[in-house]
């Protein structure tokens, strides 16, 4: 056990093993929710439900390993809320990439990512891009989140008038949803950390008693063996290594910068505002005001970020739950590997998808997810809060975030959102003759995202 302490500065941290090892149990239940959210919002891009599972718990399993062990942060990683959504919704849905196409697009910026964090590129980037855009990209996913997980619950509808409208609300499927977000509500403003996990549970046990009482379109445990541990495994086989087949389709496409860098740019400053947040409540910063070994903790996420597309999922990144155990005392690596090893274990919790997946409804010929919609709304929620930082009397800010926010939700497309902000920060700036206050690296990108619009609509 010395070389546990020696080597993960214990005492040097004033922390011991059994409190690092409570704090990565408190982390890994915090985030849990990511396994089963994650598997299902990619299945939705056609990529096998099986192979999503096993590559979002070994993606979050070998970054978190690499934070624990390089970096020695209690800081736990796995595919970020928000990017499996511009995976889906966008690179799929919208830019009509494959998957395989869009796992290509996740790894070159994974590659981007390892390069920036080894070089002096990090600051010269985090410097150039101002704050407020940044916070509003932040804001404006978890507005995009927050509406998917509605339209998920089947509390928000197409509608052939006003484009969206409240759906039926005294639909099975969409009482078992409004009962989650309620719940979920409950749980978090009551303070309880683990209200996520809880509330996934308590919906799908609520689902499985009123299944049994005869109400119909329920959760309910799959029979047929979709969802056995060999149909996973041999899913795995259909999915590992795909993205290398990807790499054609991807770089013909005319949006390839602004797909390649809208992943880059969200997964670097989510990472980055994560490791921040993180560090203070730790006590992990430096005399410079940054985190201890901020660059390992980076390179830890571009390694998930890589591995994962290679196996089969989106970006890896930083959880903003690892402060749940740091709460729990959490100080040093060994806390990052606990969750690690816990991740591995969950594995072979893959048969208890079958009662979390969502139901159909031939009638309406509508798809509901009412046990995890929840999560995507209280994530959602909680991103919102970014708006707070956003310096509302400053027009040069206020204009392109507002702006971002906007085109994110109405387009359905947080790469659009990303392109609107930055296209229309330098115009605003320029038209207040305040044009020297503008980088030179956002004026590039800027005419680069400019472009981008052209030629997709040449």
């Amino acid at each position: 056990m010395e070389w546990i302490k020696t080597y993960f500065k214990l005492e040097e941290r004033g922390t011991s093993i059994s409190t690092e090892l409570v704090a990565g149990l408190t982390t890994f239940l915090a985030m849990a929710y990511i396994l089963p959210v994650n598997s299902f919002m990619l299945a939705g891009a056609g990529i096998p439900l099986g192979g999503v599972f096993f590559a979002t718990a070994i993606a979050a399993a070998i970054a978190t390993l690499v934070m624990g062990f390089y970096a020695n942060l209690p800081i736990a990683l796995a595919p970020g809320m928000g990017l499996n959504a511009f995976f889906t919704f966008t690179l799929v849905g919208t830019m009509l990439l494959s998957w395989e196409a869009a796992l290509a697009a996740v790894l070159v910026s994974g590659i981007l990512f390892f390069l920036i964090s080894i070089s002096g590129l990090r600051k010269i980037i985090i410097n150039s891009i101002p704050a407020g855009l940044k916070y509003a990209v932040g804001a404006g996913i978890g507005f995009f989140i927050a509406f998917i997980g509605l339209v998920n619950a089947g509390i928000i509808v197409d509608s052939f008038g006003t484009l969206v409208g409240l759906g039926d609300l005294s639909h099975p499927a969409v009482l078992l949803a409004i009962f989650g977000i309620i719940l979920v509500f409950v749980l978090h403003s009551m303070g309880n950390r683990f209200a996520l996990i809880i509330s996934i549970a308590g919906t799908a046990i609520v689902g499985l008693i009123l299944g049994v009482l005869g109400v119909e379109l329920m959760p309910a445990f799959a029979n047929d063996g979709t969802f056995a541990l060999s149909g996973m495994f041999s899913d795995v086989g259909k999915t590992i290594g795909q993205g290398f087949t990807g790499f054609g389709e991807l770089f013909s496409h005319p949006e390839v910068f602004t797909i390649i860098f809208t992943l880059l740019f969200v997964d670097f400053f989510d990472t980055a505002g994560t490791l921040m947040a993180v560090g203070n409540q730790a006590g992990l910063i430096d005399e410079n005001g940054e985190l201890v070994d901020a660059s390992k903790a980076l390179i830890a996420d571009s390694i998930g970020t890589m591995t994962g597309a290679i196996i089969g999922t989106s970006n890896v990144t930083s959880y903003i739950e690892s402060a749940t155990g740091i709460e729990q005392g959490g100080r040093t690596g060994l806390s990052s590997v606990t969750v690690a090893v816990l991740f591995i274990v969950s594995i072979f919790a893959y048969p208890i998808l079958s009662i979390i997946n969502g139901v159909f409804d031939p009638a309406l010929g509508q798809f509901f997810s009412p046990v995890t919609s929840m999560a995507l709304v209280l994530v959602g929620t909680l991103m919102v809060g970014q708006l707070k930082e956003i310096d509302w009397n400053d027009k040069g800010i206020v204009i392109p975030a507002f702006l971002t926010i906007l085109f994110m939700i109405l387009t359905y497309s947080i790469a659009t959102g990303i392109a609107m902000g930055f296209i229309f920060y330098p115009i605003v700036k320029i038209a207040e003759g305040k044009w020297k206050e503008v980088n030179k690296v956002m004026y590039a990108l800027s005419l680069l995202f400019l472009i981008s619009f052209i030629l997709q609509n040449m």
